[in-house]
């Protein structure tokens, strides 16, 4: 139950790209016959993934890494390549770190940032935004779901706000590309992170759409693949995974959505009912189908985790990035949570596997963990300890 931090390659990507693994070698900047075929399932993958996100044109999508790599792209890129247009760069305090790091980064490099506030169920401030945004303001980058939380923030409607000072909006989409429906036009988006892991495609492979007309500075300098924007031999397994990944996507994420929230709303109401002290974190309705993300007063969510882990149970108490640190998730202090509340925190995120069947197995197991562990707490009143 810890899909955020990665979900399982679909066996139907992995078979797509054994061949590719295998049998094939070759490479797409090649001239001959090998070479070409190779550029030409490239870019039949590049063609899945701007259908799944309603791009333009397929040359709109860059193939990357993965997400933080087109994060890095889309924050730097864009502020190298349009610093005489200015240096206001305006992101949210509840952003992954691979949107705060770069966001920080440029800092060092002459750029004003400006982090705004979220209210206590991970919503930006539109007011705060409309405030913050200037002449010189030359982009704003919002994700469009916080993985840690599930809130889903209104897009749309910061893309107006955004447009207005004639800004470029960039949105990390991590969470949501293949999850739930992302429509760069609809909504007004000119750069986009994608990530293939989250969904079900291979890790280490991501991409970021660039609107046309938008201009970015490469990261990476060498034979000018993608379109002279990432350059390196490209992937092509794991492109094509991504492209297979992309498809059944599109194909199958209403079914699915269906399913994640039904199973979602039944596993939060089973958790927060069935304890005291017991809250949820994020949005109660404008959240993700598949986030189901708690809270216990009086403990710490390490313990649960290990707890858990021995019956059994994947579970998180934040973004797997951010998990070696003792720190309290910054996205949680960002809504408000004290230390000691954000410390009480734990993430389930379902998937494909998961059965009302095991949704049920944990509802039965957290009251008599979270008794145990109160039970030996110094910070829980007494009244709860008998």
């Amino acid at each position: 139950m810890d899909y955020t931090a990665g979900k399982p390659v679909d066996s139907r990507v992995a078979e797509t790209m054994l061949p590719y693994m295998t049998a094939f070698d070759g490479n797409p900047s090649s001239v001959h016959s090998f070479g070409q075929e190779a550029k030409q399932v490239l870019e039949e993958a590049r063609v899945k993934v701007a259908q799944l996100i309603n791009a333009e044109k397929k040359e709109s999508i860059i193939f990357t890494s993965g997400a933080t790599e087109s994060n890095n792209m889309a924050i730097k890129g864009f502020a190298y390549r349009n610093k005489d247009r200015g240096t206001r760069i305006i992101s949210s305090n509840i952003e992954h770190m691979s949107v705060m790091n770069p966001a920080k980064y440029l800092l060092t490099r002459g750029f004003e940032v400006t982090f705004l506030p979220v209210d206590h169920e991970g919503l930006v401030n539109l007011e705060s935004l409309e405030r913050e945004l200037t002449d010189e303001t030359i982009l704003a980058s919002i994700m469009h779901a916080n993985g840690e939380i599930g809130t889903i923030q209104p897009i749309k409607e910061i893309s107006q706000i955004v447009h207005r000072k004639k800004a470029m909006f960039h949105v990390d989409a991590t969470a949501t590309a293949g999850q739930i429906p992302v429509d760069v036009q609809a909504d007004g988006i000119d750069l986009l992170t994608i990530s293939s892991n989250d969904m079900y495609g291979p890790k280490g492979m991501g991409a970021l759409y660039l609107k046309q007309g938008v201009r970015v500075e490469p990261l990476i300098h060498g034979g000018g693949q993608e379109q002279g924007l990432r350059s390196g031999t490209e992937n092509l397994p794991s492109i094509i995974g991504f492209g297979k990944a992309a498809e059944l996507a599109k194909a199958e994420m209403q079914t699915e959505n269906e399913r994640l929230i039904k199973l979602r709303d039944g596993f939060i109401n089973g958790l927060v009912g069935a304890v005291p002290y017991s809250y949820l974190n994020g949005h109660p309705t404008k959240r993700l189908p598949n986030n189901v993300a708690v809270r216990y007063s009086f403990i710490e969510g390490e313990s649960m985790l290990l707890s858990l882990d021995m019956m059994g149970v994947a579970a998180s108490s934040g973004s797997a990035c951010t998990a070696k640190t003792l720190e309290p998730s910054h996205v949680l202090i960002a809504t408000g949570l004290k230390h000691e509340e954000a410390h009480g925190s734990l993430l389930f995120t379902l998937g494909k596997q998961n059965t009302e069947e095991e949704v049920a197995y944990v509802i039965g197991l957290m009251p008599g963990i979270v008794k145990r562990l109160r039970a030996m707490s110094p910070l829980t009143p007494k009244e709860l300890k008998e």
